[in-house]
């Protein structure tokens, strides 16, 4: 028998998107809740965002900027892309609950969002929005309204990863949704945020989960979970053990996610009786390497061009990231191409690579020769033998992309042919000559924002057996409940808005258990 030290209605497992959202609407709805965080900041992956966006179609935002979407017209574009790898009803679930969700935080005065408009990722399939229209983010929020949060909230990224100072001016993107959330949950007395608290297991009596046993200051604590356990703990990026069982390519050292994400709650919840699937997927992206030896994600690219170890140009590079990545691991897988691959790029913008969201920053120049990421010669030829490539090759690829420019048409890769392609260079083909030397070489690898594979779930986010039956009291959502897009990425904000909604739809389950 199980000492019970706490007791709650709700425990939530993880404070990012997901989290937070289910612990505001477990508390909004008279519920007792604990939210435990294994690390000392609050936020996960979510606050490493830039705009901590959300992919919720036809939600009171968009309807008051004026989108002329329709739920039918979404719907139409998910299922094509995402196909039947996932249950048709969990694609509905999610295309038709975030603009609920929306018109349900916004009657809290601390929730507020704003349109970002975003191309969806796969511009040729059937009802795509090219305008946008069908993404949200939050709105920035003063720290000054916000003081005591500051510390607290995770991110950015050079925080953790350079040092640097959390900014005192603005909470933007990720870092905005959980400071806002924080906000909003501190209206309740009924709900307890723990900071440096990991779930170790979850307690099972008479076939139903009733709790977990969490480690705090070194302690084990065992908290009663009257309602149901939430596990919204992100993903298994972290651990190079599980990424190598389940097949997931790339390492650890790449990922864009917190380190604390090891997939505990995965393996609670599998010690459980839970089904899993998707467990080999990722969230994918190139990844710029930089000179601590991390690949991580990078997009906007202003020019250049990736080759392989053949010194062959071989992916359209402005493609959407989780496409790109995808197209580059099969590569990889194929032995067509090898690691590091090289952006090659010419003077025009400078020795630095023309990468405009690198999400790490760049450091000093200096630090990526020593590191031999980057290179520099006066020709092509010279440049291929500092890379490694046959420099005929080099040459013969450049000189193909760059007959490519003045027609705005790329005839091997379609570099351009969709709206994504062209979100970061004024709606315009990406396609820049490189003919000015002298030419540079900067390495990149794999990177991933999360791993996508988790416990299998119904629409109510409770977590299914092997059977398919629903193990009561276990909810799961975001980076720890297999995702609904199945093997692809339909849009920005897909990830944290999977991450919300299924929160939501959790706590609200429970609330309406007798």
């Amino acid at each position: 028998m199980v000492q019970w030290n706490e007791t709650c209605d709700v425990l939530v497992v993880g404070s990012g998107g997901g989290g937070v959202t289910g612990a505001y609407t477990a508390a909004r709805e008279g519920l007792s809740v604990i939210l435990v965080e294994a690390t000392d900041k609050f936020g996960g992956t979510t606050a490493y965002s830039g705009g901590g966006g959300v992919w919720f179609p036809c939600n009171p935002v968009l309807t008051r900027a004026g989108t002329d979407d329709t739920i039918e017209d979404a719907l139409e574009y998910y299922h094509a892309v995402v196909g039947d790898r996932t249950p048709r009803e969990l694609q509905d679930a999610y295309v038709r609950g975030g603009a609920p969700l929306i018109e349900y935080l916004e009657q809290d005065e601390n929730l507020k969002f704003e349109m970002l408009p975003w191309p969806d990722y796969f511009g040729k399939a059937p009802k795509a929005r090219l305008d946008g229209q069908r993404h949200t983010m939050p709105s920035v929020l003063p720290v000054s309204d916000a003081p005591e949060l500051r510390e607290v909230v995770r991110g950015p990224l050079d925080n953790d990863r350079l040092g640097t100072p959390q900014p005192d001016d603005y909470f933007i993107g990720g870092r905005a949704l959980i400071a806002r959330f924080l906000q909003a949950i501190g209206k309740y007395p009924n709900a307890t945020l723990q900071l440096n608290t990991a779930l170790v297991e979850l307690v099972v009596e008479d076939g139903a989960v009733v709790g977990g046993i969490v480690e705090r200051d070194g302690e084990r604590v065992a908290i009663r979970a009257e309602k149901g356990v939430l596990l919204a703990a992100g993903g298994f990026e972290g651990n190079d053990e599980l990424r190598q069982k389940f097949g997931v390519p790339g390492v650890a050292r790449d990922t864009m996610g917190p380190w604390a994400n090891l997939g505990k709650a995965h393996q609670a919840g599998i010690a459980v009786g839970a089904d899993t699937d998707l467990m080999g997927e990722a969230w994918w992206s190139p990844g710029m390497t930089h000179p601590d030896g991390r690949s991580a994600f990078a997009l906007w690219f202003t020019g250049g061009i990736f080759v392989n170890q053949d010194g062959n140009r071989f992916v359209n590079e402005s493609a959407p990231y989780d496409r790109l990545g995808r197209d580059i691991i099969a590569q990889l897988e194929d032995g067509s191409a090898t690691l590091p691959y090289w952006m090659i790029y010419d003077n025009k913008e400078g020795e630095v690579p023309p990468v405009k969201a690198t999400n790490v920053s760049m450091v000093e120049t200096e630090k990526y020769r020593e590191a031999g990421l980057w290179h520099t010669a006066d020709t092509l030829e010279e440049l291929a033998e500092k890379i490694g490539v046959p420099a005929e090759n080099l040459v013969a690829t450049v000189a193909r992309f760059n007959e490519f420019v003045p027609k705005g048409v790329d005839e091997d890769f379609g570099r351009g042919d969709e709206a994504y392609d062209r979100a970061f260079s004024g709606g315009e083909p990406p396609l820049v000559t490189i003919d000015q030397g002298p030419f540079h070489a900067a390495a990149f690898g794999i990177s991933d924002l999360g791993t996508k594979g988790g416990l299998r779930t119904d629409t109510a986010a409770r977590v299914l057996d092997k059977s398919g039956n629903a193990i009561p009291g276990l909810y799961a959502a975001g980076n720890t409940m297999a995702a609904p897009s199945g093997t692809v990425y339909p849009g920005g904000g897909n990830p944290i808005g999977t991450s919300m909604l299924f929160s939501h739809l959790a706590a609200q389950d429970m609330a309406a258990r007798g």
